[in-house]
C-alpha cells in the first residue's frame, strides 16, 4: 500500500510540474473539510458500540474494542465547541495512534485522501475560530472548500481547550 502511495505521490508532482506534495484523510464536520496527514491514520470506522466512560470530559464519548484494544473514542465536534450530533448508523470514526496510545476520532463523514502540494500551505486565518486556531496547523485553499489540517496531537490535548474557552 505504502508503495502505490508514493508512486501516486510521484505521478502527482510531476504532473503538476514539480514541488513537494502531501497527503491528507479528508472528514467533514459541521459541513468544514478538515484533514488529518495520512500517516497518522492507523483505520477508518463505521460506527461503534461506544461504552461511556464515568466523570470523562464531555468530548470523551467514552471507549470502544478494536480487534482486542481499547481505543478512547473523543466526539471532535464537541472538542470543536460545535453542537452534538445525533448517533445514526452513518456515524465514521479515523482511528490515529497517539504516543502508543489509539483514539477514535468520531466526524460527520470521512471522504478522500487529497494530495496538496506543500508550497499552498497557509497559516491560520485571523478570521478562524479560536477553538479552532488551537487545534490546527494550518489550511490549504482548494477549488471550491477550506482544508483546515488538524493538529493531531493539539485536538487531544484537552488543555488546549480550557485555555482556547
Amino acid at each position: 500500500m505504502t508503495e502505490n502511495r508514493t508512486d501516486t505521490k510521484s505521478r502527482g508532482t510531476a504532473a503538476r510540474g514539480g514541488g513537494e506534495m502531501a497527503d491528507y484523510v479528508t472528514m467533514t464536520i459541521a459541513d468544514q473539510l478538515f484533514g488529518i496527514p495520512v500517516l497518522q491514520v492507523q483505520d477508518v470506522l463505521g460506527p461503534q458500540k461506544i461504552t461511556r466512560i464515568p466523570l470523562a470530559p464531555p468530548e470523551v464519548a467514552g471507549s470502544l474494542n478494536l480487534r482486542g484494544r481499547i481505543v478512547t473514542a473523543i466526539d471532535v465536534r464537541l472538542r470543536l465547541g460545535l453542537p452534538a450530533r445525533q448517533r445514526s448508523d452513518k456515524d465514521m470514526s479515523i482511528v490515529v495512534d497517539q504516543n502508543g496510545e489509539l483514539y477514535s476520532l468520531m466526524v460527520d463523514s470521512v471522504g478522500e485522501v487529497v494530495s496538496v502540494r506543500t508550497d499552498q500551505f497557509e497559516r491560520n486565518p485571523a478570521t478562524l475560530d479560536a477553538i479552532w486556531r488551537e487545534v490546527s496547523t494550518g489550511i490549504f485553499r482548494l477549488n471550491d472548500k477550506l482544508l483546515v489540517v488538524l493538529d493531531v496531537a493539539r485536538l487531544l490535548d484537552f488543555a488546549t481547550t480550557s485555555r482556547a474557552a
